[in-house]
């Protein structure tokens, strides 16, 4: 049965893991520095900062950590599940989770990942105008909220 839970320090490696995929995956295409996502994104130094972020993150854990998803006031920082487990309905349950039992009803978007923006559409989503550059980049982000 999934459970999703709060993270606890010993989920920090799972949790940096999936994150180091998932932006090398997600976002390398988009961006081609190979000196960030090669080099300063490895999973001990996401450890560090995932370790500081504990009390808004919670996992989707059934025996084996999958995904997760944190969540800061009403905003959705971050939603990752594991590459290879995509497209099972575990990043469905986390975007529940974090909308039912944290009142989360908005984020941002990096307006070049269509799958991501999709995935938040079906599931309620809605794209505003608002927009703003990802700091150090030429590239935007879109803000998306939660239809009420």
């Amino acid at each position: 049965m999934a459970l999703i839970r709060k993270a606890h320090r010993q989920d920090v490696a799972r949790i940096a893991e999936i994150r180091v995929f998932c932006y090398r995956l997600n976002f390398y295409p988009v961006f081609q520095e190979d000196s960030f996502y090669f080099q300063e994104l490895q999973v001990p130094n996401v450890m560090r900062e995932a370790e500081k972020t504990l009390d808004e993150t919670y996992v989707y854990d059934d025996d084996v950590v999958k995904g997760f998803v944190r969540v800061r006031d009403k905003e959705i920082v971050q939603l990752f599940v594991e590459p290879v487990l995509q497209g099972r309905g575990i990043g469905a349950a986390l975007l529940s989770f974090a909308v039912k039992e944290k009142g989360a009803n908005w984020l941002w978007a990096l307006e070049k990942n269509e799958r991501a923006i999709r995935f938040y559409e079906r599931h309620g989503f809605f794209l505003t105008r608002e927009k703003q550059l990802e700091e150090g980049t030429e590239e935007y982000l879109v803000r998306m909220e939660r239809k009420k």
